[in-house]
């Protein structure tokens, strides 16, 4: 699909780049001929300007109407034939008449005679003899040459411009897709997570409801155990849709951060109580630390939330006879937000990818059930709020989540 998609890009890259060479030829070879030529069109203006204002043909006396590299001078009889000068027979411009005679009057004309390039203005004149027609011309050939010399050197580099605008192209449409495929390899990873995180609840479901039906007559003392494991599997169901949802309107940016003051102090405090029972019936122990009050800008539900995510991975964690501790300080340009515990700590090589989604650490996985979402939530949040997280660990001995946010936060 992305080879596909990668020749297409390159296609349409060529076309660019090939369409903007020519239009630069184009431009670069019509401004050329518009200066070589400007001298000689200026001398033929000069000399059909001096005739009309009652001058000799080209500022030459009767007779002198030369044919020479400079600006000169034909007439044409009524017949249109050439009367002067006088040539003879065999004359190249004799012999060619037909070929020199004008198409157009009052503008410059460019004639091709035999491999020969000239550049005339033309004039009809009305006399006693009958209409006549003056005619001021100059050979261009050097000029020519320069011309068809620079748009041959336009059509190769073009050519050799068009070769490296494709290979240009081909690598950029291979850049251009880095994080493309980037995106979609994470999609098709987070959708076959998703699946697999799924679909083990829903079998654990599947399977202790078929139990339930074979037994249509038994109690619900009987089958308490199944039961049990049914309602277990649906709220850690429940906990991973939330999740998914969460992720999914935070990447389309559909979820709205309502930001406030309040004082981050009390919230540490509120979690403290709302985990103390907990922490004392599984033998652990939960303190917070604020030296002082601590108002924070931002939305209190979300940072709620973070602190929730942090104390139950501690909580998770953490043996009995441990401790989880909360701290909140400021000092003149950030607000820190710690959550420690001294709990089984967090392997050096796994640091780096805890906030992956649906990422779990391995020696984790059989003891704590888990749907590996919480801290890529707690990221985004502390994202949104312009800080952030770094975790530092020591295995056996203690995890610490620390997060700088800024107390003068930009406005979204």
């Amino acid at each position: 699909m992305f080879q596909k998609t990668r020749l297409q890009l390159t296609i349409l890259n060529s076309i660019v780049f090939i369409v903007l060479i020519a239009i630069l030829s184009r431009t670069i070879y019509f401004y050329t001929e518009n200066q070589i030529y400007r001298d000689v069109n200026d001398s033929l203006q000069q000399d059909y300007r001096d005739f009309n204002n009652g001058g000799r043909p080209g500022g030459r006396p009767q007779g002198e109407f030369l044919l020479g590299p400079g600006p000169s001078v034909i007439i044409w009889g009524p017949d249109d034939t050439i009367i002067e000068p006088r040539l003879s027979a065999d004359n190249f411009y004799k012999v060619n008449e037909l070929e020199f005679y004008p198409e157009r009057f009052e503008e410059i004309e460019e004639i091709s005679v035999n491999g020969y390039t000239y550049r005339a203005l033309s004039t009809k004149v009305d006399t006693e003899y009958g209409k006549m027609t003056v005619q001021f011309i100059r050979n261009v050939d050097t000029e020519k040459e320069m011309l068809d010399r620079l748009l041959l050197i336009l059509f190769v580099g073009g050519g050799i411009g068009s070769l490296v605008a494709v290979g240009a192209g081909y690598l950029l449409a291979g850049r251009a897709l880095i994080p493309v495929k980037k995106s979609w390899d994470q999609q098709q990873q987070f959708v076959s997570d998703a699946s697999h995180e799924i679909r083990t609840p829903l079998a654990v479901i599947q399977s202790r409801a078929d139990l339930l039906f074979q037994s249509p007559n038994a109690t619900i003392e009987e089958k308490a155990v199944d039961i049990s494991i049914i309602s277990k599997e649906v709220r850690r169901l429940n906990k991973l849709v939330n999740g998914l949802l969460t992720l999914t309107r935070t990447d389309s940016n559909q979820i709205e951060v309502k930001k406030s003051n309040f004082f981050l102090d009390d919230l540490l405090m509120d979690i403290v109580e709302q985990y103390r029972d907990i922490a004392s019936f599984q033998e652990k122990s939960i303190i917070s630390h604020a030296p002082e009050q601590v108002v924070f800008h931002g939305d209190k539900e979300r940072i709620h939330q973070l602190l929730v995510i942090l104390v139950d991975n501690a909580m998770k964690f953490t043996e009995e006879g441990g401790e989880i501790s909360l701290s909140c300080i400021k000092n003149a340009s950030s607000i820190i937000l710690t959550v420690e515990d001294n709990g089984k700590g967090i392997p050096q090589e796994d640091l780096p990818l805890i906030f992956n989604r649906f990422y779990q650490v391995e020696q984790s996985r059989s003891a704590n059930e888990g749907s590996g979402l919480g801290l890529s939530i707690a990221k985004w949040i502390v994202n949104t709020h312009q800080g952030n997280i770094k975790v530092t660990s020591e295995q056996n001995e203690r995890t610490r989540f620390e997060i700088t946010f800024p107390r003068n936060q930009k406005k979204n």
